[in-house]
């Protein structure tokens, strides 16, 4: 039997946000690529493997929002899940009103986010 591997995609233009998101999902039993920017994401040839995106909102080109925007535009159903570190009071409800699976303030709570991938990505 083939068993389709679904991915979390992390995209952030900080190397180092990057690769603590992806050590951690590795840790919980997921596939996890990462890319640093929404470009770089939107070139990869193999996007109906994603299962959920992870994407920091201040990035050097498109912004995760941007991103978030552009997928709903072309009607790509990915949960996506907004990080930052520069969080601002109406944050989590513009995000979450406007398409995104949640919202995370930098450095990311490890448990919630697991929690939340279950939720999404089974």
């Amino acid at each position: 039997m083939d068993v389709q591997v679904r991915t979390i995609a992390v995209i952030d233009d900080d190397l180092r946000v990057r690769e603590s998101l992806v050590n951690l999902l590795i840790s919980f039993g997921y596939v996890a690529d990462s890319y640093e920017s929404a470009e770089q994401f939107l070139e990869w040839d193999r996007l109906f493997r994603v299962c959920c995106i992870v994407t920091d909102v201040q990035m050097r080109q498109m912004s995760g929002f941007g991103l978030l925007q552009h997928l709903k535009r072309s009607n790509c159903d990915f949960p996506v899940i907004i990080i930052t570190g520069n969080p601002s009071e109406e944050s989590a409800s513009f995000y979450l009103g406007n398409g995104a699976a949640d919202f995370f303030r930098k450095p990311v709570d490890g448990d919630a986010l697991i929690d939340l991938l279950g939720s999404v990505c089974n």
